[in-house]
């Protein structure tokens, strides 16, 4: 078995609502210094040794982002 994270974020053009949320709620907490945030999903997959790099990809792609508004990385964690 392997882990593979898969890591999701909005696009940079994207405008990400819950991020700006964010940066205002950590002013309003007194913590000063944060101009930007930007929220995304992290996917943890358990994997067994014959799931290909190609494969990964293609469940990102078509399951787990949003290609037209998120990008994605896929990265195989060492054991």
């Amino acid at each position: 078995m392997a882990r593979v994270v898969v890591d999701v974020m909005p696009k940079a053009e994207i405008l990400d609502p819950q991020g700006q949320a964010i940066v205002g709620a950590l002013g309003r907490l007194g913590f000063v210094g944060v101009a930007e945030v930007r929220q995304g999903k992290r996917f943890e997959l358990d994997v067994d040794d014959s799931v290909d790099d190609a494969s990964l990809e293609r469940i990102a792609a078509e399951l787990l982002a949003n290609t037209v508004i998120e990008d994605f990385t896929v990265t195989r964690v060492p054991s």
